[in-house]
C-alpha cells in the first residue's frame, strides 16, 4: 500500500509541468482594433488554413486570416479602404494600430511562437517587416522559452505603441533580467534590449552571438 501511494505521488509530480503548461484556445472571432486617436480600425476576419498551423498536419489549407483597413470621414463615419490578406493562417493572438493606420500583428492563434511571430504592414497594406523566433533570438534563448502543448511562450510584460506612435513596445522577460524588444514602425527595425544596465542590440547580432555574455550587448544606433 505504501508503495503504491509513494508511486503515485512521484507519477503526479511528473507530470504536474504538464499540466501546468497544458493550453485551452477557444475558436478564433471576429477582433477590431483601433488607434489611440480613434482616426483607423482595423477589423481582422479569421483564416480557414489549419493545415499550416503546428499540430494540424492533415487538415484543411484555405484562407488566411483577412485585415479590413478602417479610416474615420469627415462625417464621423468609417470608410474602409483596403482589405488584405496576412500572413496569419486563422488569426493573429493580438494586434495594435497606430495613430497612422499601421498594423502590428502578435503571434498565431493556438499557435504563439510559431511562424511569423511580429509582423508590420503599413496604412496602404504594404507588408514591411515579418520575424520568426528565429530571426530574434540565439538559439539558446530560443531553447530557455518554456513551452505548453500548443505554444512557445516566449513573452511576458507590457505590449504597447508609444506616446509618440512611432515605436511599438513590448517586453519578454520579467525582473530580475527584465528585457524588452522595440519595433520601429517607420522601417520595420528591431532593437532589444535588458535591464538593469539598459544595454540594446539588433537581432541580426543576436543571430551571430549570444548577448547574455559580456560584450556581446553592446548599444547600437535604432534605424
Amino acid at each position: 500500500m505504501y508503495q503504491r501511494l509513494v508511486f503515485g505521488i512521484v507519477l503526479f509530480c511528473l507530470s504536474l509541468p504538464a499540466l501546468l503548461l497544458a493550453d485551452d484556445w477557444p475558436g478564433a472571432q471576429l477582433r477590431e482594433a483601433f488607434s489611440r486617436n480613434r482616426q483607423y480600425f482595423v477589423r481582422i476576419t479569421p483564416g480557414e488554413s489549419w493545415g499550416e498551423t503546428w499540430g494540424f498536419a492533415g487538415e484543411k489549407i484555405g484562407t488566411h486570416a483577412q485585415a479590413e483597413f478602417f479610416r474615420e470621414q469627415p462625417d464621423n463615419g468609417y470608410r474602409r479602404e483596403r482589405t488584405i490578406e496576412l500572413l496569419n493562417p486563422v488569426a493573429p493572438v493580438d494586434f495594435f494600430v497606430s495613430n497612422n493606420g499601421d498594423l502590428v500583428t502578435l503571434d498565431n492563434w493556438h499557435n504563439r511562437g510559431y511562424g511569423e511571430v511580429l509582423v508590420l504592414y503599413h496604412s496602404d497594406g504594404k507588408l514591411v517587416k515579418a520575424y520568426k523566433l528565429s530571426d530574434l533570438f540565439a538559439k539558446p534563448e530560443l531553447d530557455s522559452f518554456p513551452q505548453s502543448v500548443s505554444s512557445i511562450l516566449w513573452h511576458k510584460g507590457p505590449i504597447y505603441i508609444d506616446e509618440d506612435q512611432k515605436i511599438f513596445y513590448m517586453g519578454y522577460r520579467e525582473s530580475p533580467d527584465y528585457r524588452d524588444l522595440t519595433l520601429n514602425l517607420a522601417s520595420g527595425s528591431i532593437r532589444l534590449c535588458r535591464s538593469p544596465r539598459y544595454r540594446c542590440w539588433p537581432p541580426r547580432k543576436t543571430a551571430r552571438l549570444d548577448p547574455t555574455k559580456p560584450g556581446n550587448d553592446r548599444c547600437e544606433p535604432f534605424a
